[in-house]
């Protein structure tokens, strides 16, 4: 990874009036939330992080649905919520946009967490599904200026995911199977979109 190339990438999405909106996407624990942080320490106060994980739909919620065991999976997100807020941080960019977070040690979000300002010219959002092309998701894309698609070495990307779960409270043995079972299903779904990426991000 190049970072002060992409840096540069970055800053020349940020349009001259008004915001502009990149998406990193990937498979779970392949850095994206890593490399938004960074593009936007490095951007300063002129970029915000809203990730896609703010929109995970509750856990109750999950459980009526009977989708508890796959939490992460498109099914547990609100994107139609997800849409109307990118939508939002587009057309209002006159305006502050409050954008709900995701707390991973309590496993739940937290509305209006994240302030997205006037000065913010660039948004950047990271999550799995940027480039998912089924119902609810495909029209994500023309929200988006640019995607960048981050993929990294994958045992090092299965061992981060579980050192991840384990983090905030799953035994190791459960972590382990966790990341096997549903993380693995919803990288194998998000590598299908791999090709559609305006840039695919290598990270060490």
């Amino acid at each position: 990874m190049d970072i002060d190339a992409l840096d540069q990438r970055a800053r020349g999405l940020m349009a001259a009036t008004g915001r502009s909106v990149l998406g990193i996407c990937g498979a779970p624990g392949a850095g994206k939330s890593t490399l938004a942080a960074l593009l936007a320490s490095r951007i300063g106060a002129a970029a915000v992080v809203v990730p896609m994980d703010g929109f995970h739909l509750h856990d109750d919620e999950l459980a009526l649905l009977g989708l508890a065991e796959r939490k992460g999976a498109p099914e547990t997100f609100d994107v139609a919520g997800y849409a109307a807020l990118l939508a939002r941080v587009r057309d209002d960019s006159g305006l502050t946009v409050h954008a709900p977070e995701f707390d991973r040690s309590r496993e739940l979000c937290v509305a209006g967490a994240i302030a997205v300002r006037p000065e913010h010219r660039l948004v950047i959002t990271e999550g799995n599904y940027l480039l998912n092309r089924a119902p609810g998701w495909f029209h994500l894309r023309a929200l988006l200026d640019e995607v960048w698609f981050v993929e990294s070495d994958e045992s090092t990307r299965v061992e981060r995911l579980v050192a991840r779960h384990v983090a905030h409270g799953k035994p190791p043995d459960l972590a382990r199977r966790w990341t096997m079972s549903s993380d693995q299903a919803n990288a194998d779904l998000v590598s299908l979109t791999r090709e559609d990426a305006d840039l695919v991000v290598l990270l060490e």
